[in-house]
């Protein structure tokens, strides 16, 4: 009996020892990819310029902001990053196109407005087997990430005119687009187009500052001197310009009759929780009503995506968009918290 109870129990623990091992087999089998971890890629990003001080797209944010925004949105990517300064220079930007071959990095992001630099380096990049992101200017063959500067401009419109046939219904109301307007055709024409179609009566005035910000006084005065008994409209075309032209406005008493939307959010117009900036919470009653964000700070978490999924095989837009929003003291710590709040 108790030789056949051990025999019993023997046979038992071998059936259960073939059962565990038959299941390790069939989870090794059935699912090899749990086991692997995914591979790292290397991503270089040609950056425009990262001269300290210079801004890029007549915005405020520098090209250094732009690399950081980078070096944040990759924390989480199973990416290696390798950085270019293309020096706003063709020469530079073939070299270093040319550079990111040698590395044989596995993407390269180049950021650069040169038409005919940006379809040599395409040609090389194409040899090498690389491919390419294009930002905010096109490169022969490779999907576009881009401002969308059109879609900016009529955002700021409409909140100008939205703002105009709210408070001053019925009372006569002029429009000025001031700033870097030659070099932001889109923009400029967006803001035009939209004031126009809520205001079709409107007549809107162009000053361009030539990106000084120090012109918009000069610019704005003989214009609030013309206009004594009307309303003022004023789209900035950057957020520097923004302010300028609101101390215009307050230095000839024009205040009460004048309204501002900007462009950009860069940190001149908001900032920390004890900056006290233009977009703040507790700045409602300020004559400028908003700003245009374009997020070029976070510029990484919209491309970076995008070269994920073109490494892995899989298809992206010919073109991707920035999602403009404006920007108010009524939701400018929802889109931007004050950086030095806990």
């Amino acid at each position: 009996m108790i030789d056949a109870a051990r025999g019993i129990v023997m046979l038992s623990r071998v059936r259960l020892v073939k059962g565990a091992i038959a299941a390790i087999v069939a989870l090794v089998t059935a699912a090899p990819a749990m086991a692997a971890p995914e591979r790292r890629y290397t991503i270089a990003f040609a950056n425009a310029t990262e001269a300290p001080g210079v801004s890029v797209e007549g915005t405020g944010f520098t090209g250094a902001e732009i690399r950081q925004g980078f070096i944040l949105a990759a924390r989480t990517l199973p990416v290696e990053l390798v950085f270019y300064d293309n020096q706003g220079d063709d020469a530079r930007a073939i070299a270093n196109a040319e550079a990111a071959i040698a590395r044989k990095v596995d993407l390269y992001v180049q950021y650069h407005r040169g038409g005919s630099a940006n379809a040599a380096i395409a040609q090389k990049l194409k040899a090498a087997g690389i491919p390419v992101i294009a930002v905010n200017a096109a490169v022969p063959g490779a999907p576009l990430y881009s401002l969308d500067n059109a879609v900016a401009g009529r955002i700021a419109g409409d909140a100008l005119a939205q703002f105009a046939t709210r408070t001053w219904p019925g009372q006569a109301t002029v429009a000025v687009v001031i700033g870097r307007v030659s070099s932001n055709p889109e923009r400029v024409q967006g803001v035009a187009e939209a004031l126009r179609k809520r205001m079709p009566a409107v007549q809107v005035s162009m000053l361009d500052t030539q990106g000084n910000p120090a012109q918009a006084a000069p610019l704005l005065g003989p214009l609030l001197a013309a206009q004594p008994t009307r309303k003022v409209l004023i789209a900035a075309t950057d957020d520097a310009t923004a302010l300028a032209a609101k101390s215009a406005v307050e230095a000839a008493g024009r205040a009460r009759d004048a309204a501002i939307v900007g462009h950009g959010v860069d940190r001149s117009i908001h900032g920390g929780a004890n900056d006290r900036k233009e977009l703040d919470p507790n700045n409602r009653a300020s004559i400028v009503l908003g700003s245009v964000a374009f997020y070029l700070d976070r510029m990484g978490y919209q491309v970076l995506p995008l070269a994920m999924r073109m490494l892995r095989g899989e298809s992206v837009p010919a073109r991707t968009v920035t999602p403009h929003k404006l920007i108010t003291p009524a939701n400018v710590f929802a889109e931007y918290p004050p950086y030095d709040m806990n």
